[in-house]
């Protein structure tokens, strides 16, 4: 068979190969329950909606200059997010690996021997046509030659396992999105809470000064006869329990700023956060339709391409049942002088059908790994429809407490503006001589902790909103799975 010959059959089995049929199910995406409304939205107009600006990421609605750089060093320095990342690298890497089944392997070897004989050994026939005993002997042999291998993806295995990799690689993509917005998602959480214990301690030291001065008033009205000594001891512990009060707030302070030492990827020893105020906004991200939510979700997303994974391998299981065949060719040279390695004299080669396998019994091996395959795919559309169902879950988690959340910010203000009034009213009376010390203490301890109560609804209010952005998605899009990339930091209008 000449050369000619022997390619145009490569290309003929070639051909056949890639028009051969990929044996498995197709993939469709199952359906999962979505309802057409969110119930929790419904007649409720958010008091400050917020939309992100075009190209702005999502936390620009909270307007703050220290949580926006935090921010950016989720991508730089999380730990977490670099362990997705290359995860996902990893999967890319896993489909490049498959697609290399699609081609032949080709392997170029060269090689130069010199060998010889003993003194006993002749190369010439003796006299008399015996063998001769001369001196020993020498020899050369130069070979090149190129090996090629290939096994046809007739019944589509190998583009199944790259159909399953590629889907695979999708979800790693889907869960580096969802760790990116998980930790970016803590950082502001935790951000939001470590700012009300700085207005919490803000609030118990103009406390501390108020009980201070009005200690040292007490003390003057016990000097001079016109208050009892229990009335001092009393504000003398009130004072002091206000102090020991906010002692403690230190702790929690302290671990909120560890935590984000932590997410920003430095050691708490080297990071401080400076004490500051809590926005004045509390914005309240308004919900998209419910079925966009399967887009928007990065965690949705990871599970949706999983199951697409699982069902390209129950063919690639399927094709256990169907033979194999394997392609070989060869070409070489092969002379005893180097300057005849490439003439056309010493060329050799060889074409044909290597090998054909067609499994007969394997005591049922392709059978449960068929079933095996089917059943992980079952796992993985329950998987994705909890996952729907979670999330769906936590939307309307978040937009009943932000809706509950407002309207009982708005009661716990007006129990704060009447504590107060309150509390003035009773020092007023103390001043006057008409009620006793107890009434001025209870005023006070009632508006310390209606003021502390307010600082908590806040913050509770702040963390519903990040949770919402959240399970909203952040303004990512699964369309980015589609990339080569890795996907783009969570960076939309939620």
């Amino acid at each position: 068979m000449s050369l000619t010959c022997a390619a145009r059959v490569a290309s003929a089995l070639a051909f056949a190969a890639l028009a051969g049929c990929s044996v498995g199910p197709d993939y469709e995406k199952p359906a999962a329950p979505a309802p057409e409304k969110f119930k929790e939205a419904e007649g409720w107009k958010p008091a400050q909606p917020r939309e992100v600006e075009s190209g702005q990421p999502w936390w620009s609605v909270f307007d703050d200059a220290v949580l926006d750089s935090l921010e950016r060093e989720i991508d730089i320095s999380n730990e977490t997010v670099k362990s997705a990342e290359a995860a996902y690298r990893a999967a890319q890497a896993l489909v490049a690996e498959a697609r290399a089944g699609y081609f032949p392997t080709l392997d170029l070897t060269g090689s130069a021997i010199r060998s010889g004989g003993g003194p006993g050994i002749s190369t010439s026939p003796g006299r008399g046509g015996g063998t001769g005993t001369r001196g020993g002997f020498a020899q050369n042999t130069f070979a090149a030659s190129a090996t090629a291998s290939w096994v046809p993806d007739i019944w589509g295995s190998i583009r199944r396992t790259v159909e399953s990799d590629v889907a695979n690689a999708q979800a790693s993509g889907a869960d580096l999105a969802a760790a990116r917005l998980a930790a970016q998602a803590t950082l502001a959480a935790d951000y939001f809470q470590l700012r009300v214990e700085d207005e919490t301690m803000q609030l118990l030291r103009d406390t501390v000064d108020a009980y201070t001065r009005f200690l040292q008033i007490t003390q003057n009205q016990y000097g001079a006869g016109t208050a009892a000594r229990s009335a001092v001891a009393a504000a003398q512990a009130q004072l002091e329990n206000t102090r020991s009060q906010l002692i403690a707030l230190g702790v929690p302070r302290s671990q909120f700023e560890h935590a984000i030492a932590v997410l920003v990827g430095k050691p708490p020893a080297d990071f401080a956060i400076a004490p500051a105020p809590l926005p004045a906004a509390i914005p309240v991200t308004p919900p998209n339709l419910p079925s966009q939510l399967l887009e928007r979700n990065p965690t949705i997303a990871a599970n949706e391409r999983a199951m697409a994974a699982a069902n390209a391998k129950i063919g690639v299981a399927i094709a256990g049942y169907f033979p194999n065949v394997t392609l070989g060719a060869s070409y070489g040279q092969e002379s005893s002088m180097l300057h005849t390695l490439f003439t056309a004299a010493s060329s050799l080669w060889s074409f044909g059908l290597t090998s054909i396998s067609l499994p007969v019994f394997n005591g049922g091996l392709t059978a449960a790994e068929v079933e095996f395959a089917r059943a992980t795919y079952d796992g993985t559309v329950a998987n994705y429809r909890q996952a729907v169902l979670t999330t769906f879950q936590q939307v309307e988690d978040e937009l009943a407490a932000s809706r509950i959340l407002e309207q009982q910010a708005e009661v716990q203000n007006r129990a704060v503006e009447a504590a107060e009034l309150a509390e003035q009213l009773a020092l007023n009376q103390y001043r006057a001589g008409t009620v006793d010390y107890t009434t001025v203490i209870i005023a006070q301890a009632t508006a310390l902790a209606d003021e502390e109560a307010a600082l908590s609804i806040r913050q509770s209010r702040f963390v519903a909103s990040v949770d919402l952005i959240e399970a909203l998605g952040g303004g990512w899009d699964a369309a980015a799975l589609a990339a080569e990339d890795p996907p783009a930091s969570n960076n939309a209008a939620p």
